[in-house]
């Protein structure tokens, strides 16, 4: 009988992103620090952009193969869009590959794996695209394409303006480090 089980599985499906257990569709993601030339930001702080944030590695052949396609969306969306890569190699192994290549966009480095945790990410890459609320509206576990992050882009983009008040289901605040 397609009954309850069939249901749940669905249920399961349309809210859990797949392979990520600490990121949910329509809800924040998880908050982490982002350093910058003068102290410290926040992924909360770029709310009424969309975010894009990229886990990827300098070893992974997808990984810097699709990162023409994040620097190409930082070009065309320009300030609409924040474009975010997060690397769990050693200090300073990602940000040395974006200086040979002439890549600008900001690495956040998680040595310690704390950001990579939090969200879920076993394999790399991973993106994320977020509304300009926060919420998680597209998740790609492995490469994509410029015309599927393009999309990601223009639907979270197409998004309700972000709320004045703090959202009610977002459970307190904790920043990874």
């Amino acid at each position: 009988m397609f009954g309850w089980s069939a249901l749940a599985l669905a249920v399961l499906t349309a809210t859990a992103s797949p392979g990520l257990a600490g990121v949910r569709y329509g809800a924040p993601a998880p908050d982490f620090a982002i350093p910058k030339t003068r102290g410290t930001g926040y992924l909360h702080d770029l709310r009424g952009r969309v975010v894009v944030v990229n886990f990827w590695a300098t070893w992974c052949e997808a990984c810097t193969a699709e990162m023409k396609y994040f620097v190409r969306a930082q070009r065309s969306f320009g300030n609409r869009v924040a474009v975010l890569t997060v690397s769990s190699e050693a200090h300073d192994v990602a940000a040395s590959y974006f200086r040979l290549w002439n890549v600008g966009l900001p690495v956040v480095e998680d040595v310690k794996g704390a950001i990579s945790r939090a969200y879920g990410v076993s394999e790399i890459p991973v993106t994320l695209v977020l509304t300009p609320n926060g919420a998680v509206s597209y998740v790609s576990v492995g490469g994509l394409s410029w015309e599927e992050l393009r999309e990601a882009i223009e639907q979270a983009a197409a998004s309700p303006a972000p709320r004045s008040e703090p959202n009610p289901s977002t459970p307190a605040a904790r920043v990874l480090q």
